[in-house]
């Protein structure tokens, strides 16, 4: 029971700081929409302004975020903040932190430096060599997983890039 109690408490933490991290997201988008250019200008209604839709995102972000940081802040189990730090050197956050380390070099560096096609390849062909070679517990074979990932993110990126720009009519970076 008592290793149950501390794993409880080890959530609560967790959800506490997603929590603060997605209070501080949503109202980051809510300011961020409500500065957007109303288009009024040119007789738009100002029912329909670009941040919109953004805005009510970032308001429903807020208010989850407030209810699942009100329940972690409740929770009073034991073990929760010193097991939250242990699980940090774990083998899970070291793949978490390359998911977020991968997932940030796309969005701040390869989109709007590269086409969005060859931006979307490069990702997704690191993305499977980074988790069926290196951050696995049974690696895969680096040729065969390097071939499979090519033919992957060349179909994936190509096929993205079409089904947006070719049948949505989206513009892409």
């Amino acid at each position: 029971m008592e290793a149950e109690d501390t794993q409880q408490g080890i959530r609560s933490r967790a959800d506490l700081l997603t929590a603060i991290v997605l209070v501080a997201l949503g109202i980051a988008v809510v300011y961020l929409s409500w500065i957007m250019p109303r288009l009024e200008a040119r007789r738009i209604s100002p029912g329909t302004f670009p941040g919109l839709v953004p805005l009510l995102l970032g308001l429903a972000l807020t208010v989850c975020g407030s209810l699942l940081g009100f329940k972690a802040a409740r929770d009073r189990q034991p073990g929760g903040w010193s097991g939250l730090l242990g699980l940090l050197g774990t083998r899970a956050a070291l793949r978490i932190g390359a998911i977020m380390a991968l997932a940030l070099f796309y969005t701040l560096v390869l989109v709007g430096w590269l086409p969005f096609w060859a931006a979307s390849m490069i990702f997704i062909f690191a993305f499977i060599m980074l988790f069926e070679v290196y951050l696995t517990d049974s690696p895969a074979p680096l040729l065969r997983t390097a071939v499979w990932a090519a033919v992957i993110a060349v179909v994936a990126g190509g096929g993205i890039y079409l089904a947006f720009a070719r049948i949505f009519l989206v513009r892409l970076p």
